[in-house]
């Protein structure tokens, strides 16, 4: 079996950016976790993404996304990457 690395990136962004943020993210293809922090650090929700997970199976998170987008004024993406 072969293990692949994986890094981290985190990314300040404005609420409004969300949305199309993750969606840029998912689209990239080697997300394999996708985590939104509030202000204060605090873990909002936590994507697990895994290969062949597309279209509508993702409808439940864009609403979450979007929600989270609604309220919150500033937050900090943090994504695993799979080298």
């Amino acid at each position: 079996m072969v293990e692949t690395e994986t890094r981290t990136e985190e990314f300040k962004i404005s609420g409004d950016e969300l949305l199309a943020k993750v969606r840029q993210l998912v689209h990239e293809g080697n997300v394999r976790r996708i985590n939104i922090q509030n202000e204060e650090g605090h873990t909002l929700v936590e994507i697990p993404l895994t290969i062949g997970v597309i279209g509508a199976a993702l409808l439940p998170v864009w609403a979450a996304i979007g929600a989270i987008a609604a309220l919150a004024t500033r937050c900090t993406i943090v994504v695993e990457r799979r080298d």
